[in-house]
């Protein structure tokens, strides 16, 4: 039990650090209205990361380099340099559109969603690891994380939560689109499309109305993250697909709960 605990512990410690960040981001884009922006740049940003490291990847290959240890190191970076790219870029798109065609805000989010999770299917249509990189993209691998993504993922998840608890500005106008792209791009390599939305609207959903809704959202994203990984771990299911069921079994329960205690008081 305590080696499976060993292996577990860096995935467990991701997700609670995702929940950390993504929480206060999910309570944001609900009361903005804007739920399918996380979909919209998690996919925008995985597209920006697999066309990035194709064309990287293609021009060595090409240039007779072929696959050294330089070029892996090539390989594993400028890709998320290119997620970040793209992540940035989108958010800068839908905030000129918040500005100048506020109504049809949801409605280009969910068009920009659309484009680039096709882009990202025609870009790996001729690969023959297309299908499982896109598994990968949707679903993530929080499971195979490792401490060395711990230690790299934590020092940006405490700048992000202090920078958004403590800078209330940065949720207004362009700051709310640049730290919102920053972070999706930093978590969906980690944990996949999926549950980028399910950790950043389920919290924010569940808890909506509430009177403390970000101390009972960090508390209701804990405990759905860490239920779904020792799930997964016990019946050797994807983790990624049964984080997300967690979450949203979890949620609806809780959702009933409260809707019985109310409709009793009244």
């Amino acid at each position: 039990m305590m080696d499976l605990f060993n292996i577990l512990l860096p995935a467990l410690l991701i997700g609670l650090m995702v929940s950390v960040v993504h929480t206060p981001l999910g309570i944001e884009v609900l009361k903005r209205g804007i739920i399918f922006i996380d979909l919209a740049i998690a996919q925008i940003a995985g597209l920006g990361y697999i066309s990035t490291e194709k064309f990287v990847q293609s021009t060595h290959i090409h240039s007779g380099h072929g696959h050294t240890e330089n070029i892996f190191s090539w390989v594993t970076l400028i890709p998320s340099l290119g997620a970040l790219s793209f992540a940035l870029i989108s958010g800068l798109i839908f905030r000129f559109i918040e500005k100048n065609f506020t109504e049809q805000l949801e409605a280009w989010i969910g068009v920009f969603f659309v484009l680039a999770a096709s882009l990202s299917i025609l870009i790996l249509s001729n690969n023959p690891h297309g299908d499982e990189e896109l598994k990968q993209l949707m679903s993530g691998q929080i499971l195979f994380t490792t401490v060395r993504d711990v230690k790299l993922y934590l020092p940006f998840c405490i700048w992000i939560a202090a920078a958004w608890l403590m800078l209330p500005s940065l949720r207004k106008g362009l700051g709310f689109y640049f730290m919102f792209a920053l972070t999706i791009t930093a978590t969906v390599q980690l944990i996949g499309i999926y549950v980028v939305f399910a950790s950043l609207i389920l919290p924010a959903l569940v808890t909506f109305g509430k009177s403390k809704p970000l101390l009972y959202a960090w508390l209701f994203s804990a405990a759905s993250m860490l239920m779904g990984i020792g799930f997964s771990a016990l019946i050797d299911a994807p983790t990624g697909p049964m984080i997300v069921t967690t979450y949203v079994i979890f949620g609806i329960l809780i959702t009933l709960t409260n809707w019985a205690i109310q409709m009793k008081r009244e």
